[in-house]
């Protein structure tokens, strides 16, 4: 558990530092209370499902520790994480430049609107880890894994993927930009090529999820797709 507790710290600092370094050296400045208030939503969102992980499913949070997206072994998937990885890049770095820029203004509402969506989305993501203890940061099946279908999962298939989605669309109103909002477009794409990569590959190798896509329809968003 000392292990783990340092790994979790060390963690957190690495995304706090990085994240404040994303925000405020393309913005030029620290007077942007969007991006304070942001910094301090998104923090403590992630800060707050590890704790809850590191109480109630230390194994969980180990493995995704362990195991990041860089421990993917197919090549498929190294792309789509690279792709993955730049579209969140803009996610961020295009509503610091529109601030900076002075391209749009976001209302206070919106901002605040944006800051719900970018928390909701960490607590769709907590009921999926509460839900699914094989909820690998890494396309694979573990032993002794076995087809989730309560909870968010009675929903939708990827039920992670739509809080990503959440959180992502949140992003970039929270950081006040209304141009922001069109880099929702590319990881959106990148995200449903990614989950239709998944699904294949979950059907071949992990018994009974072909019978769970017959039951539960939707992939990712209810009642849309």
């Amino acid at each position: 558990m000392k292990d783990l507790s340092k790994k979790v710290f060390v963690g957190f600092l690495q995304l706090f530092i990085g994240l404040a370094v994303l925000l405020f050296l393309p913005a030029w400045t620290f007077d942007y209370w969007q991006a304070w208030i942001f910094l301090a939503v998104y923090s403590l969102s992630v800060l707050a499902v590890t704790l809850n992980l590191m109480k109630n499913d230390p194994m969980l949070l180990e493995r995704r520790i362990s195991t990041g997206p860089g421990s993917e072994k197919r090549t498929r998937q190294k792309i789509l994480n690279f792709l993955i990885s730049k579209a969140l890049f803009l996610v961020v770095a295009v509503p610091v430049i529109d601030h900076r820029c002075a391209w749009s203004a976001v209302p206070l509402y919106g901002v605040a609107a944006g800051d719900v969506l970018v928390a909701l989305g960490f607590l769709i993501g907590f009921f999926v880890f509460k839900e699914n203890t094989f909820a690998s940061a890494i396309i694979e099946v573990g032993t002794g894994q076995e087809v989730i279908s309560s909870g968010p999962y009675a929903l939708v298939r990827h039920p992670m993927y739509s809080g990503w989605l959440v959180t992502f669309t949140g992003v970039p109103l929270a950081l006040g930009s209304w141009w922001g909002l069109f880099t929702i477009i590319p990881i959106t794409l990148v995200i449903v090529w990614r989950l239709l990569d998944e699904e294949i590959f979950l059907a071949g190798n992990l018994p009974g999820y072909s019978a769970y896509q017959n039951r539960v329809r939707y992939r990712l968003v209810p009642f849309i797709w």
